[in-house]
């Protein structure tokens, strides 16, 4: 069975709610670019490009910390470049969302979010970690960065045991991109055949 600490709960909770507010806003509403062809394009072709690498750097975490999150500090493959991977792909991938709106005001609202709500979890993970590994974490806390990925640290075992159930969850997590840009997709064509109703454009 999997553990939340209360953290991580009331970060699952203020995500979910975020973006189950984000989906109510799109269903009476509709991007203002939508007249121009090209823009539209290139904002929606942005979007799945960066949701794609946050789903393949998602899953790339999870076969890393499937199993061992909770009792073993992690410092190969994605962890070695950076301490909070995770957080820098749901961070690409929530922009690349916000982009799929084929809006350029969505994108801006879900980086805002995330600069004023995830610093503070990051701390308080951090201060977690800190405290369970002491020195160790200490260690590798001075030699990688704390957020965007410093590729030249980057290195791998040449095996590594890994949780399959605890991975396979983790996989449909990963996956939660994917699945909104299906979802605006669905929205879109309601808004086309006039079976929702547009009250206001997004710019």
């Amino acid at each position: 069975m999997a553990y939340h600490s209360i953290s991580e709960k009331l970060r699952i909770f203020a995500s979910r709610a975020f973006i189950i507010a984000l989906v109510v806003i799109l269903l009476i509403s509709e991007s203002y670019w939508g007249k121009y062809e090209l823009i539209d394009t290139a904002l929606f072709a942005a979007g799945c490009f960066l949701a794609s690498i946050a789903a393949l750097g998602r899953m790339w975490c999870a076969l890393y910390i499937a199993g061992y999150k909770n009792n073993t500090l992690i410092t190969a493959g994605p962890y070695s470049i950076s301490r909070n991977p995770l957080y820098f792909f749901s961070l690409i991938g929530a922009l690349g969302v916000g982009l799929a709106t084929e809006t350029l005001l969505i994108p801006a609202v879900v980086l805002i979010f995330f600069l004023l709500y995830y610093p503070g979890v990051i701390r308080g993970e951090e201060k977690r970690l800190a405290k369970a590994h002491g020195e160790s974490f200490e260690a590798y806390c001075k030699k990688v960065p704390s957020f965007f990925p410093k590729f030249s640290l980057f290195q791998e075992p040449d095996t590594y045991m890994v949780n399959p159930k605890v991975f396979k969850r983790n996989i449909y997590s990963a996956l939660w991109f994917v699945w909104l840009i299906a979802i605006l997709e669905i929205i879109e064509t309601l808004h086309e055949t006039g079976i929702l109703r547009v009250h206001f454009k997004i710019y």
